[in-house]
């Protein structure tokens, strides 16, 4: 039976229910927000033989409330442990889960398939460094959002640096635990990676890299077999994609990729190579640019991805005017890729390359600017575009990682004039002497 409320928040719908716990919808009466409820059903608790496995694990799970901020994983807002039941208030996220996607008839094309692994790898980077690795890595615990974005859950297996109590051991999914975990051996991150190579495997084929008629018989596998390459099953994978796959999900950690950033940086190259490329700019892309300018280089990871949310990007081709001398802007830009140049009254003042950020006195100026310029591709380029709305919603750390690297752009600036104008100075009194 659904109850109308646990603890303050009112129930909308279950979402599902397991042999442990309920999922429920709900709505927090004070703030109006929308949560999903974790409700540990009280005679699992009490359970004579494996009460006390569970209740560890709603304690792992609890005690990472408040404590891992990233947008591709699902924030824990509160825990409570009651009599009448122990529940975990965290993010709703109005999706389902990648599972429907792990199925022949039902895949996702490659592109998304390496969108998605991608963003799990920088989410899973975050966790690892904040001492927490997941250890139950699988398509039912990541989630799918309506946009395209994905979302990290269920970290009651976790083991966490902090812990207080011992880690429950010999638990996981036995189809993505590395050969460590079912060893039951000492873990790092990288049982995480390898568990996401299962993931991967799965989603570009629709099946397990192992078939087993039992989890005897599928742990002798993930120690012992080498499964076959996922072209075998989706020809449309490329060698180098294969490849990426079978290093994730070496046997040995020697030969396993040894950072997220490593596989990150190769899941980002398979999808630049891909013939079939989308006009759209991908979300790796878009983070790995990013990353490479000098603009945003003391930005930290969750503040990147908070970037993508409130830019627009765009490709444009040679002689588009993106600024014009005269008009109202309530953008600024910044240059991701090729060359523009700034006229005024259409003489030359200035070239802009990679890296350059204009048209920021729409954000200085606070207030709706008069462009005193125009700004033109001089080649193809890649601009984003941030509207000053857009990033007055934007949290604070983000909008004071944007006004030092305003100041320090303005900084730059000022020493180049005084450069110049000392040049100048020089010149001319060599002019007159």
């Amino acid at each position: 039976m659904t109850p109308s409320k646990i603890g303050k928040y009112e129930i909308v719908r279950e979402l599902g229910r397991g042999a442990t716990s309920a999922v429920f919808e709900a709505v927090d009466p004070f703030t109006s927000r929308r949560v999903a409820i974790k409700w540990v059903l009280p005679e699992a608790l009490r359970d004579r033989d494996h009460g006390k496995r569970y209740r560890k694990l709603f304690i792992t799970e609890a005690s990472l409330a408040g404590k891992l901020a990233h947008p591709h994983i699902a924030t824990i807002y509160d825990a409570v442990a009651e009599d009448d039941g122990s529940y975990i208030v965290m993010e709703y996220v109005d999706g389902g889960t990648l599972e429907r996607f792990a199925r022949v008839d039902s895949l996702l094309s490659i592109p998304q398939v390496l969108e998605i692994v991608f963003k799990c790898c920088k989410a899973l980077d975050y966790a690892a460094k904040q001492g927490v690795i997941h250890r139950d890595i699988k398509p039912a615990n990541i989630l799918l959002t309506k946009d395209n974005q994905i979302k990290i859950t269920d970290f009651g297996a976790a083991l966490t640096n902090t812990a207080q109590t011992t880690q429950v051991s010999g638990i996981g999914s036995p189809a993505y635990m590395s050969p460590q975990q079912v060893k039951e051996l000492n873990l790092t991150h990288q049982t995480d990676i390898y568990s996401l190579g299962v993931v991967l495997y799965q989603l570009l084929t629709g099946r397990l890299p192992f078939q087993a008629s039992n989890n005897y018989s599928l742990i002798y596998h993930v120690i012992n077999s080498e499964p076959s390459p996922p072209s075998r099953h989706r020809p449309e994978v490329t060698p180098n994609l294969d490849a990426i796959v079978a290093r994730a999900m070496h046997k040995s950690t020697d030969a396993r990729y040894l950072t997220w950033e490593e596989f990150a940086f190769d899941l980002a190259n398979a999808f630049g190579s891909l013939s079939s490329r989308v006009e759209a700019i991908p979300d790796s892309e878009k983070f790995n640019t990013l990353r490479q300018l000098d603009f945003f280089r003391r930005f930290s990871d969750v503040e990147l991805w908070e970037v993508l949310r409130i830019t627009n990007w765009h490709r444009h081709p040679k002689d588009t005017i993106l600024i014009k001398e005269g008009e109202v802007g309530t953008s600024f830009f910044v240059l991701a890729a090729g060359e523009v140049k700034v006229t005024k009254q259409e003489r030359l003042l200035n070239v802009l390359r990679t890296g350059a950020c204009f048209g920021e006195m729409a954000q200085l100026a606070r207030h709706e600017f008069v462009r005193t310029a125009s700004v033109a591709a001089l080649s193809q380029i890649t601009v984003i575009e941030i509207r000053s709305d857009r990033l007055q919603q934007a949290s604070e750390s983000c909008r004071h990682q944007f006004n030092g690297a305003f100041l320090a752009m303005l900084v730059d600036r000022l020493a180049l004039a005084n450069t110049r104008l000392s040049q100048l100075l020089a010149e001319r009194n060599i002019s007159t002497g």
